[in-house]
């Protein structure tokens, strides 16, 4: 199980402050720090869709050139993450096959089943 984020962002703190009161073993990938690669973006999208990955209400969006914030795709979103990680909604929860975007303490306690 990996927890992929920012260690500064109040989200990611609420869900590893969850995960860490759970006492679930998990692995922290500070995106910022550590990068993110095309293979991970391209699996969370396909599996959560990528409208639910790239955070078109992130600042790091607003300050994007026009040409970028049109005729977005997954594709595009895609390079621009990996230009832009603070596009990504946080945090991103990779369990096995699945993946849970944001934080949801009912989607949390669903997927472990507790």
């Amino acid at each position: 199980m990996t927890l992929f984020g920012i260690k500064n962002c109040d989200t990611v703190r609420k869900a590893r402050k969850w995960i860490e009161n759970h006492q679930l073993p998990v692995c922290f990938h500070d995106f910022r720090e550590d990068g993110l690669t095309q293979e991970d973006l391209t699996f969370w999208c396909d599996t959560a869709g990528w409208e639910t990955v790239f955070n078109k209400r992130s600042t790091s969006f607003r300050t994007l050139n026009e040409a970028d914030k049109t005729n977005i795709d997954q594709a595009k979103a895609i390079q621009l993450m990996l230009i832009h990680p603070t596009l990504v909604k946080r945090p991103v929860l990779v369990v096995g096959k699945q993946v849970l975007i944001g934080f949801n303490e009912a989607d949390y306690k669903k997927v472990f089943s507790l």
